[in-house]
């Protein structure tokens, strides 16, 4: 295959990160078998499907990939946690060249349309239509570090603790990695005793809006820079609105949009 061939979808750098993370093909006993196609095809077919937004029967076929072995690589590899290790390997760069700032993170959620499926629920701003919500914690520049996803009608409030954790468990300074956060930024849903006395007990500065005190119409230089994290998420089109009716898969495709977002940041900062 010629090198620079999917440089029209895949950002430059981002198939050398990810081609060590891939798992092992499967080797027949029996031996013979079809020729399958290369990791790298699969690969830049599923970010066109991300990027696009298109269904996975409509793929073009300049990939030379059917829709079924696509589909099924995908479903392999998000198994195998490809892309959450795809999006910790960009991550680590960026903290490597010193561009991943967590001495302020930001909290915050999105409403996304579903239609059916698990993690759905009748969403409180769309007149009670299924949906469900986005969860995102970014660092002081709106990079994404940890996603989610969950029901509409679940609270805000209850994603706080396990996007910390996450953040806490795959960032630890214990491992040389990067340093410990200092403040995390997040509007008035998160506003509650529980949670503040949380965050102190893990050394981490509250800045969360109170209730009553702070109008909701301003949300601060520091919270702000969500709002742009999820729009970046949103120019993916197979996220809005949801179309996997497994929650996991919608995940994978989040996670790797999370990825994409974080190397083109990376690669404007290092040009």
């Amino acid at each position: 295959m010629d090198g620079g061939q999917w440089d029209w979808i895949v950002p430059a750098g981002l198939w050398e990160i990810a081609r060590p993370l891939l798992p092992v093909p499967r080797v027949r006993p029996q031996g013979g078998g079809i020729v399958g196609v290369a990791d790298e095809a699969v690969f830049a077919a599923i970010v066109y499907v991300l990027v696009s937004g298109c269904s996975w029967r409509a793929l073009p076929p300049c990939f030379g990939a059917s829709k079924s072995t696509v589909h099924r690589r995908f479903l392999i590899w998000s198994c195998a946690g490809v892309w959450e290790r795809l999006h910790q390997a960009v991550l680590d760069r960026l903290a490597g060249d010193g561009l991943l700032d967590v001495s302020r993170v930001v909290l915050d959620s999105a409403h996304v349309r579903a239609r059916k499926g698990e993690h759905t629920g009748p969403s409180p701003v769309d007149r009670g239509k299924p949906g469900s919500r986005l969860h995102g914690l970014s660092d002081a520049a709106g990079l994404p570090l940890v996603v989610g996803l969950s029901a509409a009608n679940v609270h805000d409030s209850r994603w706080l603790k396990p996007m910390v954790l996450a953040l806490q468990l795959r960032h630890s300074p214990v491992q040389g990695r990067y340093p410990k956060i200092g403040k995390l930024h997040a509007d008035k849903a998160y506003d509650h005793p529980e949670l503040r006395r949380c965050l102190r007990g893990k050394r981490i500065g509250v800045r969360i809006a109170r209730k009553g005190v702070e109008s909701s119409q301003r949300l601060g230089r520091h919270r702000r820079v969500i709002e742009r994290t999820i729009s970046w998420l949103f120019g993916y089109r197979r996220l809005s609105p949801r179309y996997e009716r497994h929650p996991y898969a919608y995940l994978a495709f989040l996670t790797l949009a999370a990825a994409m977002t974080c190397h083109k940041r990376h690669l404007k900062l290092t040009m």
